[in-house]
């Protein structure tokens, strides 16, 4: 169960396109505030991948936060990578946590109920994700993935990771679940005073209903 009176942090996520200009706007982004990790979501294609990842793992664990990849664990051993977010089934699951912890970190996604969300518990998951990385289509979180943070947050000692909307407005939406970290894609990489605000002013959020909870 996380403890209300400690701030959420923030885990961001790739744009699924990442072009050259984009280590430039993630290091923005790490110097705007805190962030525990940096979720690398950039497509199935292993190669292509790796390549984006090379330049950005490094960025990410410089400025003192977490490297992950989504899905690709060969990718994140060969980087050296903090870890691995895996969706593709629960024998992936079961063979990055073999294979990868405790040195470093397996995270569970694409999780869409609860016995889903059980089994990757089970199954030796660091932390679950509720909502899908680039599912922040709308200013608000899904209400699937709200519902699902706030039941597992509310019983089970994992932490839960749940994906915002693409409004920095309604992070306290995500944040009210008691999940852990909350998932910012669009509201940071779209911010009209680009991303090192948008990582300011979530903090400042999320700092906010902390002072307030406790």
């Amino acid at each position: 169960m996380t403890d209300q009176a400690e701030p959420t942090r923030l885990l961001l996520v790739t744009p699924r396109v990442v072009d050259a200009d984009f280590p430039a706007r993630l290091s923005e982004a790490l110097a705007g505030g805190d962030v525990a990790a940096v979720l690398m979501a950039t497509g199935d294609h292993e190669v292509a991948v790796e390549a984006i990842a090379a330049n950005l793992v490094p960025l990410v664990q410089e400025a003192g936060a977490a490297a992950l990849i989504a899905d690709h664990t060969r990718v994140a051993g060969r980087l050296k990578a903090d870890g691995v977010q895996v969706g593709t089934g629960l024998g992936d699951l079961r063979a990055a946590a073999e294979s990868f912890r405790p040195k470093r970190i397996v995270g569970a996604g694409n999780l869409h109920s609860r016995h889903a969300a059980m089994e990757a518990g089970e199954s030796g998951a660091d932390y679950l994700f509720f909502g899908r990385p680039h599912g922040d289509t709308h200013d608000e979180p899904h209400p699937k993935a709200l519902d699902l943070a706030e039941w597992w947050s509310t019983l089970m000692e994992i932490p839960a990771v749940i994906m915002a909307g693409r409004s920095l407005d309604r992070i306290p939406d995500a944040a009210a679940t008691g999940a852990a970290f909350v998932a910012l894609n669009d509201a940071v990489w779209s911010h009209v005073q680009g991303p090192g605000e948008a990582v300011r002013l979530a903090n400042a959020l999320l700092s906010d209903l902390a002072r307030r909870a406790a």
